[in-house]
């Protein structure tokens, strides 16, 4: 990538192609990356505090070590992305796409709840008469997809969550939280995908 525009805390990038720019250690404080294509972006060590990125692509980028707090990620795709030791303390999360991301060592926002052997008891809740239906996030009280099981096992603590952030936020933090070193998984996976994955990841397949 070619002519990287100035970068500088406070600077309006809003709709920026930024495609796999290098960005590593930049200082964006406050500045506005709403809408941009960030996809594959390398934002390692960068401080985003306060950044706009409402929307932004990030899918697959390297924001290792970043500097999140308050930054406002409503509706951002981090798919994939790497958020390793990120502070995401005080971030606005609600209705970011965290499928794939890899949250090892990262700050979460307070409150995020931790269910030990989370895969295990969503499977062990399942195979009692629950339910795994991932079109929904919760279908009734014993019925609901991968995100919503892992707010409902985390009781009040994850609901109180999922009405902060959104129930597919709210299941990748709880998930990042109790399994740490491991991705967050697809919840737009198919139930039997989904199923065969959680038998995975409890160790029985």
């Amino acid at each position: 990538m070619t002519d990287l525009p100035k970068i500088y805390p406070g600077v309006d990038l809003r709709g920026a192609y930024l495609r796999g720019a290098d960005l590593r250690g930049a200082d964006l404080r406050d500045s506005d990356l709403s809408d941009s294509d960030l996809r594959g972006v390398k934002l390692r060590g960068a401080d985003l505090r306060g950044a706009d990125l409402r929307r932004a692509d990030l899918h697959r980028a390297d924001l290792c070590g970043a500097n999140l707090r308050g930054a406002d990620l409503r509706g951002t795709y981090l798919s994939c992305a790497d958020l390793r030791d990120a502070d995401l303390c005080d971030a606005l999360l609600r209705h970011s796409v965290l499928t794939g991301a890899d949250l090892t060592g990262a700050k979460l926002p307070d409150g995020v709840p931790v269910v030990a052997d989370l895969d295990a008891s969503i499977l062990v809740a399942i195979e009692a008469g629950g339910g795994l239906n991932m079109a929904c996030w919760h279908t009734c009280e014993t019925t609901h997809c991968r995100a919503g099981w892992a707010v409902h096992l985390s009781g009040w603590d994850g609901y109180y969550l999922e009405n902060r952030f959104g129930a597919g936020v709210a299941g990748a933090l709880i998930y990042a939280a109790s399994r740490p070193g491991e991705r967050v998984p697809d919840f737009s996976a198919s139930a039997e995908e989904a199923l065969s994955d959680i038998r995975r990841c409890a160790g029985l397949s």
